[in-house]
């Protein structure tokens, strides 16, 4: 599990390309047969892949320790979108079959929990969020036809975009986990325009459905202070809530959300003024 601390803004200032880049942008989420995770100190959140590809994974003890705890999900709780083939998660005995873009909600104190594919030369890829929780809520899947989907953008600002809403408190209950899947339409290239910054959470942006060709053009800094990270498919970027985060696309591509912080208000924003951004 790599750790990543917080970051003062004005510090993030003074960062080169490199700098910004080991701050904010999480490379390898994805590794074959592994675990890969990134804890950071902004509002302690965790994301990750799993990737069972010849054989299971599990959480063992020493993720456990991680956290400071016995298990790692002993006061934390975890939501994840199966991005690859069939797989399936065991969870304290009881078996989840997940499909593609399939979601599993795992709740407070669940301990044992096992990955698998169904298929090796098709497998599964789970991609997590994991933030800390005060209450048990029940652990269940989370169908695509179950999500709050909405439609935002317009084709003159090239930003048309739908948002499929997997943890959500219309969806199902969560302690403060809040996580879905925003797809960009064809022909458009912004996922998040006007941008915004939200002081009461923080974000981390999941690239993927993106060929090998493109990338993101990642906008963070403060609104006055704006620097960009180039991000290729299946890579994250940390976004503390001083931060903007927008991002505009050379190809097609769709991202995973996930947040961590006081509410779970999907409106609470912060909107950026287009004169005042620099």
């Amino acid at each position: 599990m790599q750790i990543r601390q917080p970051i003062h803004p004005d510090h993030a200032m003074v960062l080169d390309t490199e700098e910004l880049r080991a701050e904010f942008l999480v490379e390898r989420v994805f590794v074959k047969d592994q675990i890969s995770l990134t804890y950071s100190h902004v509002d302690r959140i965790i994301v990750g892949g799993v990737y069972p590809v010849t054989s299971s994974l599990l959480f063992d003890e020493q993720l456990g320790g991680k956290v400071g705890g016995a298990y790692l999900l002993e006061r934390r709780e975890l939501g994840l979108i199966n991005l690859g083939g069939s797989g399936r998660i065991t969870a304290d005995g009881k078996t989840f079959e997940l499909d593609t873009y399939h979601g599993l909600y795992l709740g407070k104190g669940t301990q044992n929990v096992t990955f698998e594919s169904a298929d090796s030369m098709k497998p599964a890829m789970f991609y997590l969020a994991c933030t800390p929780a005060h209450k048990v809520y029940p652990s269940r899947t989370i169908l695509p036809n179950q999500t709050i989907t909405e439609n935002l953008g317009a084709p003159e600002t090239c930003n048309c975009r739908t948002i499929n809403k997997y943890f959500h408190p219309e969806v199902l209950p969560t302690c403060q986990l809040s996580l879905g899947l925003t797809r960009i339409a064809t022909g458009s290239n912004w996922n998040t325009m006007p941008t915004h910054t939200h002081e009461r959470r923080m974000e981390v942006y999941f690239y993927t459905e993106m060929s090998d060709e493109s990338v993101v053009f990642h906008f963070m800094g403060e609104p006055s202070e704006t620097r960009h990270i180039v991000a290729r498919n299946h890579q994250a970027v940390i976004s503390p809530s001083w931060s903007i985060h927008s991002g505009v696309g050379t190809g097609a591509y769709a991202f995973i959300w996930a947040m961590a912080g006081e509410n779970q208000q999907f409106d609470d924003m912060d909107f950026v003024d287009m004169k005042d951004l620099k």
